[in-house]
């Protein structure tokens, strides 16, 4: 596939977080750009806004005439989250026109570039948004395709004026194994995906897989323990790269950065707890490798915003605090509950956690439940599918059952607001990958009228 020769181009799951991206961009190339997806979204109406045209029902009564038949000039772009019976994704299949995968988009898009690839079943996109921005802020530059919406520039895609690009690299489905980065980051290798990967082992050999596609002196940066050789990094383990000094001061997080060449001091991040902290180190330590400059580095660190979803503070009052998170995994719960007792030791935590995916639920279930037990009160929502069909006996309740808090329950959307006007919440988490953002509005005006 030649980039140069496309002209239009359709995504069958175009609200996807990282299908959405590879939309902006081929929009930012000129391409006429279309897609469907199942419902429509916040994110879905800003790309109408921005002249992406979408339909939201899966025939092809509103396909363009230039999507009926095969020509070399038209590209689509699918994700493995679409329905197999797919009504318009069958058609282009049958009319032969070759469906990518997004991953397999990024590959094409990023192999006349100078990659930087940042992958981890968990912290890539904070990791990624980081390092985008210090690129950005600092003038050196870079395209980036996120797997989050940036405070900063609202966005998450990036368009560079060089040939630098930060891709998230998603290990599900092993899509990372399409890129072939000049500079890597691994931020983690816990068990996830078992419904791809069938366990832990498989997981991590694709890993080294992804670390074996480096370029000839390529490097990698990875946090400390993981079972790979390149420039470690970590907050408490002696590393190649090391964080010293973590301390909250006027609500941030700050901390010292050396990595036995240069030594950065009281760095201030916005985004809370250790994991993040460790992250931004990450981001750092590639900036630094880029010859960006200390200075240039600490002032782009400070003016981080964060991300949309990455423990993003929804509501402030003196009586109430509500954070929501995309954590969906025991071990980003984990860090995202840390956090926020670091910020907020002395208040009650009412936790809203809805499970993503019934195979994870059923895998993680123990884990989850014992992160779960550690909320002053828990209210579980029904299991979010996603691409699965139910499992027997994995719902929600079977969590619930797992964790050993006094106040705990299960509740429909549909009659949460309810609950939580009864509760009237010191400090309020919601959490979760599924559909639960479709609350946060909700909440924040219930909580803003209290």
């Amino acid at each position: 596939m030649e980039l140069g020769n496309i002209k239009n181009v359709y995504f069958v799951g175009v609200g996807g977080i990282g299908m959405s991206a590879l939309a902006r961009y081929f929009v930012n190339r000129g391409c006429s750009v279309s897609g469907y997806d199942k419902t429509k979204t916040k994110l879905t109406e800003s790309l109408e806004a921005e002249g992406i045209s979408i339909t939201y029902n899966d025939d092809l009564d509103k396909l363009l005439p230039v999507f009926l038949e095969k020509n070399i000039h038209t590209l689509v772009v699918y994700t493995p989250a679409i329905p197999k019976q797919s009504v318009i994704l069958n058609h282009f299949i049958n009319q032969g026109f070759e469906p990518k995968k997004r991953s397999q988009v990024l590959g094409i898009i990023s192999a006349g570039m100078f990659c930087i690839a940042v992958a981890g079943t968990h912290g890539k996109t904070t990791t990624s948004s980081i390092l985008a921005h210090i690129l950005t802020d600092t003038g050196y530059g870079c395209t980036a395709f996120l797997g989050g919406i940036t405070a900063n520039y609202n966005s998450n895609m990036l368009l560079g004026k060089n040939n630098v690009v930060v891709i998230e690299a998603d290990e599900y489905d092993r899509s990372f194994l399409t890129l072939h980065p000049d500079i890597a980051i691994v931020t983690s290798m816990d068990a996830d995906h078992l419904d791809v990967y069938g366990d832990e082992n498989h997981l991590q050999d694709s890993f080294q897989m992804f670390v074996s596609q480096l370029k000839n002196n390529g490097k990698l940066f990875f946090k400390q323990g993981l079972p790979l050789s390149g420039i470690s990094y970590s907050s408490t383990e002696k590393a190649m790269v090391e964080v010293k000094n973590i301390r909250v001061e006027n609500s941030k997080f700050v901390f010292d950065f050396k990595d036995g060449f240069t030594k950065i001091d009281a760095l201030q991040l916005s985004l809370p707890g250790r994991h993040n902290v460790e992250n931004a180190t990450a981001a750092i330590s590639v900036a630094l490798s880029l010859g960006i400059s200390p200075k240039a580095i600490k002032k782009a660190i400070a003016s981080f915003k964060g991300v949309k979803r990455r423990f993003e503070t929804i509501f402030e009052s003196k009586k109430t605090v509500y954070i929501d998170d995309y954590a969906h995994h025991p071990e980003e719960l984990r860090a995202c509950f840390d956090a926020v007792r670091q910020l907020h030791p002395n208040k009650k935590m009412t936790v809203i956690f809805q499970p993503h995916l019934f195979s994870r639920t059923r895998d993680f279930a123990d884990n989850f439940a014992a992160v779960l037990s550690t909320a002053d009160t828990l209210i579980l929502l029904p299991i979010y599918p996603a691409r699965e069909l139910p499992i027997d006996g994995v719902n929600s309740d079977m969590l619930l059952q797992k964790v050993t808090s006094a106040e705990k329950m299960i509740c429909e959307k549909e009659n949460l607001l309810a609950e939580i006007e009864k509760i009237k919440p010191e400090l309020l988490l919601t959490v979760g990958a599924g559909d639960i953002d479709t609350l946060i509005e909700p909440l924040k005006k219930l909580l803003s009228n209290a």
